[in-house]
């Protein structure tokens, strides 16, 4: 099998891949990108090679992991194809004809950190709320509720695409939304930021500029999700916290 490996301390797993007939054949489009490392390697690997199947794989030096999940039998599960594939639609933030994707969310902040951001809220349409102040608002997805969406909202979801608020002055709900539905962001007082994941990159944006927020068709396509958030592995990582069991 052809593969990318992407990510950090590469030396550690580069000599187990031919062992296990991965080969990295730059001549020849990669059949899966290997991404080693921890959650921003497996997003930073979907912006560089989207659609792509990933298979990611925690770096042991930085991210300890449960007996299960040892580099060399996760390697000869994925050749004895063990390992289920997941799909995950991605979140999109469009702005004046660009279009900014991420797997986990995409977010609209205040860019100057003293001021607020001012925003007007329409869902399908119809207005939600005239004006919201605070730190920014977002969509993320089922994937994405996790995330960042989790630390802002205290909540999680399992179907449909989440709205959520960051330090908003005013009393409004978080919201989960039909999957089918656009959200449009009006800001009423800038300047502020579209981001998406752990992206470098970003959209600035002005007093009267608008943003659609909305889950797209486009798919990231990832290999043993489940044993990448395996709830043992998070434990080594954080002893002192309650382990997550996700939803894969």
């Amino acid at each position: 099998m052809n593969i990318r490996l992407v990510g950090k301390n590469l030396d550690d797993i580069r000599p187990l891949l031919e062992e296990y007939e991965f080969y990295c054949r730059e001549q020849y489009p990669p059949d899966v990108i290997i991404a080693h490392g921890g959650d921003g390697t497996l997003l930073q690997a979907e912006r560089d090679y989207p659609g792509i199947p990933k298979f990611p794989i925690r770096d042991e030096r930085t991210a300890p992991r449960c007996p299960e999940h040892a580099t060399r039998l996760q390697l000869e599960k994925f050749r004895n194809g063990a390992f289920p594939l997941s799909l995950l639609p991605k979140i999109a933030g469009r702005h004046a004809g660009h279009t900014i994707l991420g797997i986990n969310d995409v977010f609209i902040h205040n860019r100057d950190r003293v001021n607020a951001l001012r925003y007007r809220v329409r869902i399908d349409g119809e207005l939600y709320a005239n004006e919201i102040v605070g730190d920014g608002v977002g969509l993320a997805s089922i994937h994405g509720s996790t995330a960042y969406y989790r630390s802002i909202t205290h909540s999680i979801f399992r179907v449909g695409i989440g709205l959520a608020f960051s330090n908003s002055t005013e009393e409004v709900s978080h919201l989960v939304l039909d999957s089918r539905s656009h959200v449009r962001i009006e800001i009423v007082r800038g300047p502020g930021i579209v981001v998406a994941d752990n992206a470098p990159e970003s959209l600035p944006v002005q007093e009267g500029d608008a943003i659609e927020l909305f889950q797209t068709e486009e798919l990231a396509r990832i290999y043993a999700l489940s044993d990448f958030m395996c709830p043992k592995c998070r434990t080594l990582r954080h002893p002192n916290k309650l382990p997550f069991k996700g939803y894969f």
